[in-house]
């Protein structure tokens, strides 16, 4: 899936995992989408968070992990991701929060701002 919108949204894999996330996320905080094709909540949230990420200006970025492409699965059970979607916040290197689940566009502005000092420019 390609997102020619926004360089603040963008596909990540294992390969690329630790530098597009790991390592990037010492300069802003990323969010990482767990996600399926055949997950019914992974396509509810989708639009939520393509909402969601424009609003912060760059200042928080976004990766899509699906996870039955080639070995992204291994990074699920790496972190430990026992459903779909799961949402997690990366900063300084590590995961900071996470929740699980298809949320509305408010609950992860919510969701943002309780884990980062970000906040949406009214």
């Amino acid at each position: 899936m390609h997102h020619p919108e926004t360089s603040d949204i963008f596909d990540t894999h294992l390969a690329s995992f630790d530098d597009e996330v790991i390592q990037a996320s010492y300069e802003r905080p990323i969010l990482v989408d767990f996600w399926a094709e055949w997950c019914a909540p992974c396509i509810v949230i989708a639009p939520a968070l393509k909402q969601v990420i424009p609003a912060y200006n760059g200042r928080l970025r976004l990766a899509k992990l699906e996870v039955d492409e080639g070995e992204n699965m291994k990074l699920a059970g790496h972190h430990k991701v026992r459903g779909f979607p799961t949402v997690m916040l990366f900063r300084d290197g590590k995961e900071v929060a996470r929740f699980s689940g298809a949320r509305p566009a408010r609950a992860i502005h919510e969701f943002i701002q309780v884990h980062t000092e970000l906040s949406v420019n009214a």
